[in-house]
């Protein structure tokens, strides 16, 4: 078990690790169907240094404090096609699979949208067969409204819709 995690947002001298972290299949099965090459990863790595600008928002690194090893990361960002709702998103490396980190993550990164603005929905967008997101989405109050195919890719959208009171 972890016993804390860190997160850390993504700087530019961070790019070997993050291409360490999304060039395997396993990790991106679900979310791009394949590992990234250099060049695709180096491209996604710019745009998530240009999010990063926002004080708040952005790509956090997933550190184990203890050790200091990049496990995974995750986000919470406005949802590029409606900004009035965050979007949520982690991803792990295999062998922290099934280990609860998931559920710190979403932990952390629902409290961080609670203090940004509570009353503000999140979405999660996760592939139809990854039924591990799904469940993990699911037990913090995520309902699915949408199994389809959107941008060419198969996607299910959970809404966790929110009040201020929150």
């Amino acid at each position: 078990m972890y016993n804390t995690l860190l997160f850390k947002k993504y700087l530019p001298e961070d790019f070997d690790a993050f291409h360490d972290l999304v060039k395997g299949d396993d990790v991106m099965k679900y979310i791009t169907g394949k590992g990234l090459s250099e060049e695709q990863a180096r491209k996604k790595f710019d745009s998530i240094l240009e999010i990063n600008q926002d004080p708040d928002l952005g790509y956090f690194k997933v550190i184990e404090a203890d050790t200091l090893k990049l496990l995974g990361d995750c986000k919470l960002v406005n949802y590029k096609k409606d900004p009035s709702v965050f979007e949520i998103g982690y991803l792990l490396r295999k062998e922290h699979w099934g280990k609860g980190l998931g559920t710190q993550i979403c932990e952390s990164m629902l409290a961080l949208a609670t203090t940004l603005n509570p009353g503000k929905d999140v979405i999660g967008i996760i592939d139809p067969d990854n039924t591990a997101s799904r469940r993990l989405l699911s037990k913090f109050g995520f309902k699915s409204f949408f199994v389809g195919i959107e941008d060419d890719i198969a996607t299910e959208k959970l809404m966790r819709k929110r009040t201020a009171s929150e």
